[in-house]
């Protein structure tokens, strides 16, 4: 029989320092420019807090299937809030940038290890026909926390100063740990798998030179002609085709690949990816439109994404419960419907375009994703078997990191390309009006970039159907 967990008391851990841990990372991303002028940086040297962020996590995500299996959930935890808690803290008393880069890397290690950690410990003690809600109010986290990250980040810069935004996370991160150390449980089995060096380090090259690659190209200044972002990308490439090589050949592979015989888990898989790229994408343009093409301010324009970020979040729970009670279908292909209709109407946004237009135009991509992500990939995950769910997870998160770095990189180019392209032919490209225009032309690409990506899942959306899990794998003893 499954062994009984006080599954609310060890969701409650997990989801509050989730959530602290997602807060602090977008909270930080308002404050660069405050920063630049505090440390006397450039915006390339500011950048790297968040690049060094999302480079440690493309590193350990993809390990994370092994400690999953080496360590104890209580020790993965404990490890987890140590450093987040850590790193929280010398970023809270940080007084240059180097203090401050330290804290970022604690702080995503942290986040590399609770993340798989959340995911795979919600498989194991929920049932399947339960998960839904409960991958649910992970969803709540993954979306709420960082839509509010840069509001709450923007007055707390606004009437104190940036440590303020990781000294009102520490104490949450002390009581999520407090309440890990009464509830959590051991709930997988340590297998104490053998340690592949030689994978270990070409994952790391793989994963880590993509990402990095990806994130430089993203931030607009060398862009796609630099010879490091080349160098980065086919170097990563490389090391990942190797890689897989490498895994496919041995007996234990560090990374299980055999997750992609499985086809809701491939198709739950590339769902979640295509999500992530769309919401990479209008993260980074929408509030680049709002402020140079709308002429809003910052704190303006991260108000009027919030309502369709939060709907987003305060839906997902429910959406898990729609799931446990229809299955996938009946959410995700309504989804896909909705979020195809509403890129479509951000591909004829202009200057003139409405804010409330614009705010009714997030909230319904927004709930689109809502029906579209959690669904898929907790169906996806509940066809593998147990023995499978730390490596279906690391897969899962890891090219989540290496989609969102993508996403943000070739929505920049398209950005940039669309505007040169429109002041080329402009008679007056200096003037702040055409100005804004570009920027326009240039979301108006973009968009139409995003609607070719919807229109592909939604044919994919078609393949999806309930998975039906067998009674002697809900009572694995893993």
């Amino acid at each position: 029989m499954k062994k009984q967990y006080n599954t609310k008391a060890i969701l409650a851990s997990l989801l509050i320092v989730g959530f602290v841990g997602m807060f602090s990372e977008t909270a930080l991303n308002i404050a660069m420019v405050n920063l630049m002028d505090v440390f006397h940086i450039s915006a390339a040297t500011a950048q790297w807090l968040t690049t060094g962020f999302l480079l440690t996590l493309g590193i350990l995500m993809p390990i994370s299937g092994l400690l999953l299996q080496m360590f104890t959930t209580r020790q993965l935890f404990i490890g987890a809030l140590i450093s987040l808690i850590t790193g929280t803290l010398i970023a809270a008393l940080a007084f240059n940038f180097e203090m401050l880069m330290v804290a970022r890397v604690l702080q995503a290690m942290g986040m590399g290890l609770l993340l798989p950690l959340m995911f795979n410990t919600i498989l194991v003690i929920y049932p399947p026909e339960k998960r839904g809600a409960a991958m649910g109010f992970v969803g709540l986290v993954i979306m709420f926390a960082p839509a509010t990250g840069p509001t709450i980040g923007g007055l707390l810069i606004e009437y104190l100063t940036w440590h303020y935004i990781f000294w009102f996370s520490l104490p949450f991160l002390v009581i999520g740990l407090l309440i890990g150390l009464k509830y959590l449980e051991n709930v997988t089995e340590v297998t104490k798998p053998r340690i592949d060096l030689f994978s270990v380090l070409l994952s790391t090259i793989g994963f880590g030179g993509v990402v990095f690659g990806f994130s430089k190209a993203g931030e607009g200044e060398a862009g796609w002609g630099s010879t490091v972002v080349i160098t980065s990308i086919i170097i990563g490439l490389i090391a990942l085709f190797f890689f897989v090589l490498r895994q496919n050949s041995m007996k234990d592979p560090m990374l299980d690949l055999s997750v992609f015989k499985f086809p809701m888990y491939v198709v739950g898989l590339l769902l979640v990816m295509m999500s992530m790229l769309i919401i990479m994408s209008s993260m980074i343009i929408l509030p680049m439109f709002l402020q140079t093409g709308a002429g809003l301010s910052v704190f303006i324009a991260g108000l009027m994404l919030l309502p369709g970020s939060a709907l987003n979040g305060l839906l997902s729970p429910v959406i898990g419960r729609l799931f446990d009670k229809f299955g996938p279908k009946w959410l995700v292909i309504p989804g896909l419907i909705l979020i195809t209709t509403m890129l479509w109407f951000f591909t004829t946004l202009t200057t003139a375009s409405s804010v409330a237009f614009i705010v009714a135009l997030h909230i319904g991509l927004m709930v689109g994703i809502a029906m579209i992500w959690m669904p898929s990939q907790t169906n996806g995950l509940n066809q593998l078997p147990p023995e499978l769910y730390p490596h279906g997870t690391a897969i899962m998160n890891t090219l989540q990191q290496v989609i969102g770095a993508v996403g943000t990189a070739v929505a920049v180019s398209i950005l940039t390309g669309g505007m040169e392209n429109y002041l080329h032919h402009s008679a007056a490209p200096t003037k702040p009006s055409e100005m804004a225009n570009a920027m326009a032309s240039g979301l108006q690409n973009v968009f139409l970039f995003t609607v070719i990506i919807a229109i592909f899942g939604l044919i994919m959306g078609f393949f999806i159907r309930r998975v039906v899990v067998r009674r002697e794998m809900i009572n694995s003893p893993h």
